[in-house]
């Protein structure tokens, strides 16, 4: 069985948890940019949290299903509209077979997370079904009018989030990072300059990497000592700062080295934010301890656990 893929949307693609242990081999981890989102969508219809979802970007598709089953939607807010009438996010949906899913305007965030109660019938690559926009491979990008193959179909109970896991994104965040290799390279007035600084996404940004524009002219953030990088590992959420001090967040699909001198990491705790930007969101940094850091995703973790664990 399968589902009809009507429209695609302009970038909806099967993505997971991700590929790990294979950065040394250079592949990129990929996976769902939110992955906060796409455990949530997952917990809705009873799959388990790393199950392969659909990944929608800025603008949905039109999917036709083919099967009964249940679906959840988690992550951005679009118009969602099953055969013509509105339906909502963060709650189980169930579809019957000949019913249309339809994404309209999006409201707020930049990727929806769209979980089914079935399993995808794709080959898995380093025991991933992820798809790499990238490097072009593993899982599958969707396109119009094609197949999308699932089996397995379940109908399980219905479910809601509660209110204290209602995804909201402002367009306006405030990404906390720690320390990374090269933050040294940074006098303390320019590490201070780079947190009291507003930066606005470039349209140019994706799976790869989150380019980012300094709003206002003033001072450029640059190292102290123009140093030569040599090319070594990079991870999600490391922010380097190129020649032209623009910063750029690396994403999920990056490359796993780089040369440019990385002045911080986003915290774990805020990585799904990453996913969740659009062209000409505003967003500043602020440094927090290591101890910090791990505090706070150890606290998400906890809270999240007790969710699932509940269901």
């Amino acid at each position: 069985m399968s589902i009809h893929v009507v429209k695609s949307g302009l970038q909806t693609s099967v993505q997971d948890n991700g590929r790990f242990a294979q950065m040394c081999n250079g592949i990129a981890v990929s996976g769902a940019m939110d992955s906060t989102a796409m455990q949530l969508a997952n917990y809705l219809v009873s799959n388990p949290l790393n199950h392969p979802v659909l990944e929608i970007t800025l603008t949905g598709p039109v999917i036709e299903f083919t099967q009964a089953t249940s679906i959840a939607i988690v992550g951005a807010e679009f118009d969602l509209f099953l055969n013509g009438n509105l339906v909502f996010n963060e709650e189980t949906i169930k579809v019957k077979s000949g019913d249309l899913l339809e994404f309209g305007r999006l409201n707020e965030g930049a990727r929806a997370y769209l979980a089914i109660a079935a399993d995808f019938n794709l080959q898995r690559l380093f025991d991933s079904s992820s798809t790499n926009l990238t490097a072009h491979f593993g899982g599958c990008l969707l396109t119009d009018n094609s197949q999308l193959q699932l089996q397995n179909y379940r109908q399980p109970p219905d479910k809601q989030l509660p209110p204290t896991f209602h995804l909201s994104f402002s367009g306006n965040y405030l990404l906390r990072c720690v320390d990374s290799v090269e933050t040294h390279w940074f006098d303390q007035t320019t590490l201070e300059q780079f947190t009291q600084k507003k930066y606005q996404v470039q349209a140019d940004s994706n799976r790869m990497g989150i380019r980012l524009q300094e709003t206002g002219l003033s001072t450029a953030i640059l190292p102290d000592k123009q140093q030569q990088v040599i090319s070594s590992g990079l991870v999600c959420g490391s922010i380097q700062i190129p020649p032209s001090a623009n910063p750029i967040i690396a994403g999920v699909d990056a490359q796993t080295i780089g040369g440019y001198p990385r002045i911080a990491n986003v915290a774990s705790v805020d990585l799904p934010i990453l996913g969740q930007l659009k062209p000409n969101d505003k967003l500043s940094f602020y440094f927090i301890e290591q101890s910090q850091a791990v505090t706070l995703i150890r606290y998400k973790q906890k809270l999240l656990s007790q969710l699932f664990n509940n269901a």
